[in-house]
C-alpha cells in the first residue's frame, strides 16, 4: 500500500511539472508587437474604436467573449456549435490553426506558426473592451 502512495504521489508531482511547463511555454505578449502583427488580420477583423464588423467578426472584448457570439455576424455553425470560451489558451491553439481547433470554421487564415508572434496579438486584442476602448 505504501508504494501505491509513493508512485500516486510523484505521478501527482509530474503532472504538475508538466502542466507549469506547459504554462511558461506561452511567452509573455507585447501589445505594441502585437499591433505590428495584427495587420496580417486586418484585412479580415477591425478592433478598436468604431470598429465595424468586415469579412470576419470585430475583434473587440474577444478576450472572455464565447466564440460565434457577434451579434448580427454569420458564423459557421461549427464556430457557434464549438463552445469555445476565447480564454488566451484557446486563442493561442486557434491562430495555431482555425481549422484544426474549430473544424467547419468559416475562418480561411492557414494558422501563426511564432507561439511569439501568437502571444502579442493576444496581449494586443486584450488590451480593448467590447466597446473598443482600451481596458
Amino acid at each position: 500500500m505504501q508504494d501505491v502512495k509513493y508512485w500516486m504521489f510523484a505521478a501527482g508531482i509530474g503532472a504538475v511539472a508538466m502542466a507549469g511547463s506547459a504554462i511558461a511555454a506561452m511567452p509573455k505578449g507585447n501589445p505594441a508587437k502585437g499591433q505590428q502583427v495584427f495587420a496580417r488580420c486586418a484585412a479580415c477583423h477591425k478592433v478598436g474604436p468604431n470598429a465595424a464588423r468586415s469579412i470576419g467578426p470585430a475583434l473587440n472584448g474577444v478576450v472572455g467573449r464565447a466564440a460565434g457570439s457577434d451579434a448580427g455576424f454569420r458564423y459557421s455553425p461549427a464556430m457557434k456549435a464549438s463552445g469555445i470560451k476565447w480564454d488566451e489558451a484557446n486563442l493561442d491553439s486557434f491562430l495555431q490553426g482555425p481549422a484544426k481547433k474549430v473544424p467547419g470554421t468559416k475562418m480561411i487564415f492557414p494558422g501563426m506558426t511564432a507561439a511569439q508572434d501568437r502571444a502579442d496579438v493576444i496581449a494586443y486584442l486584450k488590451q480593448y473592451d467590447a466597446k473598443g476602448g482600451k481596458k
